[in-house]
């Protein structure tokens, strides 16, 4: 909920990037109509993108009532978790968006192996759900980026920590792999959501969008063809502005205060950097897991990985 529950009707300056398309988020198209997001932001498993859709509709039909004389374009955004999950299964229903909904608060996010991430896997190892932000300095102001990242994605072979490729290393007991299951190892999809409340434009929301996968690459997956890559960046300020339900009263204007285009460097490099870290962050978090049909996902052996990082001069 960028605004929180109090301000889940109020636009957001927003846009969206899509680095591969086999994937979804609903509501996209309007975001790039208007500029602008107005609904809370879910995000689950690829079959269940209907169930969260209209439980998105029951709870804002519950909390907003006046919302059901206008339009409503809930953004809904998947990835594939159905080597752990019985992803066909009627699992998610509207009421569980609902219930998510009504629990959402600020504050630390859980990382891992929890809420849409909880049956995914990247890199051949546990993935999930991570987060990570920076603090911009902007004149005498500051501004926070943060990166919220459902992880899903990358074959073993290719994971980067710091710089030092270590999936080569790490090749041992990697069951997708090793089972060549559907063959889909590297696939899955990336869902990042990229909040921040500085003052931005639709389009240069877009532009943070954009470099997302920048931050993914640093991680080493090279965009899989199976895998959906999806990307939505938002900006809190401006509050009152970018409007677009039906018009009340007499004609009027809006107004946006945003950051000069050449001065916008700074908040690239925070995506980036929130990325990465929020990718490493899932890795580090989630654990193993044994999912439907016995099928396991590895967590990320820690011991090892600083036994590698430290073997190539990495300070921890």
């Amino acid at each position: 909920m960028p605004r929180g529950r109090s301000g889940a009707a109020a636009p957001c300056a927003a846009g969206t990037y899509t680095l591969n398309g086999n994937g979804e988020m609903t509501g996209s198209h309007w975001i790039a109509e208007t500029g602008a997001l107005t609904m809370p932001v879910l995000i689950t498993n690829t079959h269940a993108v209907g169930p969260c859709h209209r439980g998105a509709i029951e709870w804002s039909l519950r909390t907003r009532p006046e919302g059901a004389r206008e339009w409503m374009l809930p953004v809904v955004a998947e990835t594939w978790d159905g080597y752990l999950n019985d992803i066909d299964g009627d699992h998610v229903r509207p009421a569980h968006a609902v219930a998510a909904l009504d629990a959402a608060r600020g504050g630390p996010v859980a990382e891992g192996s929890v809420g849409g991430g909880t049956g995914m896997n990247c890199y051949g190892f546990k993935g999930g759900s991570g987060t990570a932000s920076r603090v911009v300095g902007y004149g005498s102001d500051s501004y926070t980026v943060a990166a919220f990242v459902q992880a899903n994605f990358g074959s073993r072979r290719e994971l980067t920590v710091c710089g030092v490729p270590v999936g080569a290393s790490m090749t041992g007991d990697d069951p997708m792999a090793e089972t060549d299951w559907l063959g889909l190892a590297g696939a899955g999809s990336v869902i990042v959501v990229v909040a921040t409340d500085a003052p931005l434009l639709p389009g240069q929301c877009t532009a943070l969008a954009r470099r997302v996968p920048l931050g993914l690459a640093r991680t080493g997956t090279v965009g899989h063809h199976s895998s959906g890559d999806i990307f939505l960046a938002f900006s809190t300020a401006n509050e009152g502005a970018l409007t677009s339900g039906f018009p009340v009263g007499e004609p009027g204007y809006e107004h946006l205060r945003f950051v000069p285009w050449n001065r916008i460097d700074p908040f690239y490099e925070a995506v980036v950097e929130s990325v990465e870290e929020a990718v490493l962050n899932v890795l580090l978090a989630a654990e193993t897991m044994v999912g439907r049909d016995g099928h396991r996902s590895p967590a990320l052996p820690h011991d090892r990985l600083k036994a590698l990082l430290a073997a190539r001069g990495v300070d921890l």
